[in-house]
């Protein structure tokens, strides 16, 4: 059964089409563009275009996560749901260069991701950062790097997790290869929670995909497998194949 977040929004453009609503679902592929040269600026909105039309083929829920300065722009315009790669729990004011939940939804975002690898936070900041994403009517995707993260973590509540092992982030061996028992463990760990157990590191083909779906995985997280693929569309293709 797919798992939906809609929120509300006032008419954002969206696949080229004026709509209130923008949602996540899964079997769900969240693309993180990083700062790579690829995944920002033109080549980045070109990629998420890509994104758009492999989406609009297959019918697959892809979304984007963006840097805070191409969110907008790719948000009203790349025709994929976006997130932000990354907010901070600060409230308004004299915070210097945070980037605020309410900012993030102002310009499109209909999610964040919490967390990362490259962005961690301490356990007290993420709860408190959940919050305010909650308060500001952001999805959230919280990123753990094992099982028992992914535990604590579900039970903060966040509307997916993404269990990534760190030390195969970005690496040619797929998490579903290298350490299966990472996603149908952490599957497990969660089941009485409802929270939908997402899936990266290393993820590059079909088989690394339908491998993670067969784990008990609803989506995945990836990167530089898509964003510096030399055909990102081919790629893009191929990937949403397995979700099904």
């Amino acid at each position: 059964m797919a798992h939906y977040f809609r929120l509300e929004r006032a008419q954002l453009p969206f696949s080229g089409r004026a709509s209130p609503h923008m949602a996540l679902r899964t079997p769900l592929m969240v693309v993180n563009l990083k700062t790579y040269p690829q995944g920002h600026g033109e080549a980045g909105f070109a990629l998420c275009r890509e994104m758009a039309a492999v989406a609009e083929a297959s019918g697959a829920c892809l979304a984007a996560a963006t840097s805070a300065l191409d969110l907008r722009r790719f948000a009203h315009k790349g025709g994929v749901p976006v997130l932000a790669q990354h907010i901070d729990a600060a409230p308004a004011g004299a915070h210097t260069g945070a980037v605020l939940p309410e900012a993030a939804v102002a310009a499109g975002a209909v999610g964040t991701l919490v967390n990362h690898a490259e962005r961690q936070l301490d356990w007290a900041t993420i709860e408190t950062t959940l919050a305010r994403a909650r308060e500001a009517g952001l999805a959230t995707v919280l990123c753990t790097a094992d099982v028992e993260a992914t535990a604590r973590g579900a039970a903060l509540r966040p509307d997916y997790v993404a269990v990534e092992p760190p030390e195969l982030i970005g690496g040619d061996i797929s998490v579903s290869t290298a350490r299966p028992e990472v996603i149908s463990d952490s599957v497990a760990a969660v089941a009485g929670t409802g929270v939908p157990v997402l899936c990266g590191a290393g993820v590059r083909t079909r088989a690394d995909v339908e491998k993670a779906m067969e784990l008990g995985a609803a989506g995945i997280l990836l990167a530089s497998g898509v964003v510096k693929a030399e055909d990102p569309g081919a790629v893009l293709t191929e990937l949403v194949r397995g979700l099904s």
